[in-house]
Order: structure tokens, then C-alpha cells, then sequence
């Protein structure tokens, strides 16, 4: 195909990071991005197992991130699928390529955040490990997963097969990636300006084939935390980003366009005072329908074991029957009652009956209605 290469914007060589920015442009925005963050850091500390209440925020993002490069499925194909393989049931083969690849992306930042957890750090090496778990299957699978880019690729438009935006030369990658990681190590700009020029170079320097929008949504996360602005690895930006998609991409252009730093900024932050907010309502209205579920589980199931089945179900939204009898750590006959309980207090549906060897499949929907997009 013949691409238009007219009013193309090309990459902005040598002038990252930039000298010299006008604070004034975006510090109203800075302190509000800083103070909503900072409050809903403060929710994160206060929550007891945030990794249990917030994984739907993850799942949220992989579906909205993925989206973003039209890689569209919902909420209940993914906690579906998953099912599936918890329960022994899963069918590769009969489930959309476009599952596969958003689970792949959550499966990604899960595994990138447990290699931060464990000492490892946010690298080149490691950015290409997340690269080659994310593109392991579907589409991407034939673009080189976990290396950079060997040839010149492009921004385009695909319908008026109009070029955007012309990314880093191959020659010239290395040079920039080294600029770019040496600047998230060493950066003395706020933490909330480390992480939006460090995603705007990365999306500018375009180093993989394939999958960079998502890798570079995926590093917003892991710079907050790695530079403190964040005491756990979980807030997601896309959804701010997909509603406001054509100015995003506007904004970053116009930074190799015009050099206009501080206009990126400036959205960058909105995006993240917005997001941060939203967040942390979607978070305190998990952690509030946990406290309730909590009485209500302790009501309907009469047993010691009643705190177990609400972490499970909170854990796994979407399950098979016979991987909450057999892996929920609760003795399997009180398992298989509690399972009864909860179909007769309604606190979970039956999504698929139970036929031949195949168990049945169950919805929290309590859980399913905060975190459905």
C-alpha cells in the first residue's frame, strides 16, 4: 500500500528531555492532578488488600487499552475465559482472538509489576519482556514479540492511508531509548512530569513493531509507582484517554510538531486529575460493597469460612463450580453448600448450567455491575 507522507510530523531528534519548560502553562493543573492522586494514594494505603479489591481496575484497563487499538470484547468474555482455564474447561480455539489479546495485556502489567515488586527494574529489558508476554498470541504474534523494531514504522491514518506521524529511525532507537531510560532513572521533575514525558517520548520513539500504544499506557503505572507518586501499582489512565483520543493524539504530535512540551503536560495532568477521581470512586464503592457483602455472607452461610468464599468471589466474579469447591481453600462439602447458599440468597447467578462434565458457571453481579465498561 502507498502511503501519503504529506504534512507527515516526524520525530523530534535531539531535543528530549526537553530543557527548559514553562511551569506557569501547566502548574494549576499540576497541583490538581497532584492533589487528586495524593487522595486516592491515601485510599490505597487505607485498603487493606488492595490487590484483591482493585484487580477489576486492571481487568478495566486491558479492556479500554486494548480497545483503544481496536481490540474490542467486554468484561464478562474475559472473567469468562478465565473461568474457563481456572476450571480446566477453557477452548482456545473457540474464543475470540480479541479476548486472548486483552487478556494478554492485563497478564502483561501483572506480570511487569510482580517483577518490580520482587527488586527487578523498570528497564529496557524488562519493557521488552512485557512486549513479548503482550504479543505471545493473536495479531501481533508475527511482529517480533520482545524485540525492537528492525524497520521504519509509521502513524497513519488508515482509511485516508494518510501518515501522522513518522516515529525514531531504526539507526537511531537505541540512542533515544538510552535518553529515555535515563531520564526515568534520574529525572528531577515531579514525579507526575517524570511519567508524562516519559510517555510521550516512548510513544514518539515507537520502538516496537506493533503493541506500542499499549505498552506505553502500561508505563504511566509503573512510572507513578516507581517514582513514589503511588504507594501501589494500580491506576489506570485509558479510559480518560479513549473518551479524549483525537486530542490525545493531537497533543503528542504537536510536541515533535511545534516543540509545545508543556501543552502535552498540561492534558497529561487534566487526564490524570480526572482519572484519579473517578478512580477512587470506583475503588471506595468496591471496598464499600465488600463491607456489605461481608455481613451479608456471614448471614447467608453461617460459618467461619464465610470471609474465605467472599474473598474468592470477589477474587473471581466469574467462576466455575468445581474451582470454587476444589480451590477456594474451604473444605469441599461446605464449599458445595455455600454454593447453594449464595444461588438461594442471590448473591450469585447462574450464568451456564452444569451439563455432562462440564460444571456449572456463576456471575457475582454485585461485583460485575461497578466494573462492567
Amino acid at each position: 500500500m502507498t502511503l501519503n507522507l504529506e504534512n507527515a510530523v516526524g520525530y523530534h531528534y535531539g531535543q528530549f528531555p526537553p530543557g527548559n519548560l514553562d511551569y506557569d502553562r501547566f502548574i494549576h493543573a499540576l497541583l490538581k492532578a497532584t492533589d487528586a492522586i495524593a487522595r486516592y494514594d491515601q485510599m490505597l494505603k487505607n485498603m487493606r488488600n488492595s490487590e484483591l479489591l482493585l484487580a477489576p481496575l486492571r481487568n478495566q484497563e486491558a479492556l479500554i487499552s486494548s480497545r483503544m487499538e481496536g481490540t474490542v470484547s467486554t468484561m464478562d468474555e474475559i472473567l469468562k475465559y478465565e473461568a474457563d482455564q481456572d476450571g480446566g474447561t477453557a477452548d482456545a480455539e473457540n474464543v475470540r482472538y480479541e479476548v486472548v489479546e486483552t487478556i494478554l495485556y492485563q497478564r502483561a502489567l501483572r506480570a511487569a509489576q510482580e517483577a518490580m515488586e520482587g527488586g527487578y527494574p523498570l528497564s529496557q529489558s524488562l519493557i521488552k519482556s512485557i512486549h513479548q508476554r503482550l504479543l505471545s498470541f493473536g495479531r501481533g504474534a508475527n511482529k517480533s514479540p520482545g524485540e525492537f523494531k528492525s524497520t521504519q514504522n509509521y502513524l497513519a491514518d488508515r482509511y485516508k492511508r494518510k501518515v501522522l506521524f513518522i516515529p525514531s529511525s531504526p539507526e537511531k532507537l537505541q540512542d533515544g531509548l538510552d535518553a529515555l531510560f535515563n531520564y526515568m532513572e534520574y529525572s528531577e521533575h515531579p514525579g507526575l512530569l517524570t511519567a508524562a514525558l516519559a510517555h510521550i517520548e516512548f510513544e514518539a520513539l515507537h520502538p516496537f513493531t506493533d503493541g506500542n500504544g499499549r505498552i506505553g499506557r502500561m508505563l504511566i503505572t509503573l512510572m507513578l509507582w516507581s517514582t513514589g507518586t503511588l504507594s501501589a501499582p494500580h491506576f489506570y489512565v485509558s479510559g480518560y484517554l479513549e473518551e479524549h483520543k483525537e486530542r490525545y493524539t493531537e497533543t503528542m504530535r504537536r510536541v515533535s510538531q511545534t516543540g509545545d512540551w508543556e501543552g502535552w503536560c498540561a492534558f497529561f495532568l487534566e487526564a490524570i486529575e480526572q482519572q484519579a477521581i473517578r478512580n477512587l470512586a470506583i475503588a471506595e464503592d468496591i471496598s464499600a460493597l465488600y463491607e456489605q457483602m461481608k455481613q451479608r455472607f456471614a448471614e447467608a452461610l453461617s460459618s467461619k469460612w464465610s470471609v474465605t468464599a467472599l474473598d474468592f468471589v470477589f477474587a473471581n466474579p466469574v467462576f466455575r463450580n468445581n474451582r470454587f469447591t476444589s480451590g477456594a481453600g474451604i473444605p469441599p462439602a461446605t464449599a458445595a453448600r455455600f454454593t447453594r447458599a449464595m444461588l438461594d440468597h442471590d448473591i450469585i447467578i447462574t450464568l451456564e448450567e452444569a451439563a455432562g462434565r462440564r460444571p456449572a458457571l456463576y456471575s457475582f453481579e454485585p461485583l460485575m455491575d461497578l466494573v462492567r465498561v
